[in-house]
């Protein structure tokens, strides 16, 4: 199988070194993800940059932690000053679906924690550092088209799930 055959996987682009978190920093780099981009296997997108919020951009969170319930009307993410950034958070994540689909993507490593790419935690929406089970918007809708997300603390379960699609 050569690179280009090579499952392609969705990557959260704060774990690449970008600098595009809340708070205008990268989130780090594994190694692993180092080597997947080595390869061309990945696909880098920050959801909410994407989504149209600059960097740095006020932290954000979703009353309740449930990123599902953003995609279907019944919550919204607010930024620690009361601001409404569900579109954003909305148009973020129909990014990263368009790019599941033109890519075949079936695995996305995403931020852990993030109200758009946490995939088991995300805060309470009290901005207090509490953490819920959850899920970020992103997440939510990518998991509903099937595809697998795992956070930067489940690469080893990422790369099983890889190696299973590329034999």
């Amino acid at each position: 199988m050569t690179c280009s055959e090579l499952p392609k996987v969705l990557v959260s682009a704060c774990l690449l070194g970008q600098p595009v978190r809340y708070d205008g920093r990268a989130s780090g780099h594994p190694d692993v993800l180092q080597a997947w981009q080595a390869a061309g296997r990945v696909v880098p997108l920050c959801p909410e940059v994407a989504g149209g919020l600059p960097t740095p951009r006020p932290p954000a969170e979703i009353p309740g932690g449930q990123g599902g319930a953003v995609l279907d009307g019944q919550a919204q993410v607010l930024t620690v000053t009361g601001e409404d950034v569900s579109d954003a958070f909305l148009a973020g994540a129909q990014r990263a679906l368009a790019l599941v689909r033109r890519h075949g993507i079936r695995v996305a490593v995403l931020k852990s924690g993030s109200p758009s790419c946490g995939n088991r935690l995300t805060y309470d929406g009290t901005f207090s550092g509490v953490k819920v089970p959850g899920e970020g918007v992103t997440t939510a809708l990518l998991r509903r088209e099937g595809v697998l997300v795992f956070s930067e603390l489940e690469l080893d379960e990422a790369q099983q799930a890889l190696a299973g699609l590329s034999t």
